[in-house]
């Protein structure tokens, strides 16, 4: 459903996915928990909602928030963001028109 993982787009995309899959093997734990651990880590006030149907991930998710990224951690996962160009929108475009009126 996301423009983003569309088959012209997961190419340019993938930079992303193999920076988030590297700092979670060299800290043993999922990307998914990286994920959360990077956006818990960006502000006091950021609070992540994932949603999952299953208990296995659920249990991933909450583990996710135990992740500490040092602050060198930090920095080479945000020097590498800046290098990496995202493409495609967020959401659909008929998805789009209905968020943040």
């Amino acid at each position: 459903m996301s423009p983003r993982f569309d088959k012209e787009n997961i190419k340019t995309n993938q930079g992303l996915v193999d920076l988030v899959v590297s700092v979670a093997k060299d800290k043993n734990v999922t990307p998914a928990q990286i994920a959360l651990a990077w956006l818990l880590a960006q502000k006091p006030f950021i609070v992540p909602i994932p949603g999952t149907s299953k208990l296995q991930r659920l249990q991933e998710n909450i583990d996710g928030a135990e992740v500490s990224l040092s602050t060198d951690e930090l920095v080479t996962i945000n020097t590498a963001l800046e290098k990496i160009k995202i493409v495609g929108d967020r959401y659909p475009k008929e998805v789009q028109n209905r968020i943040g009126k």
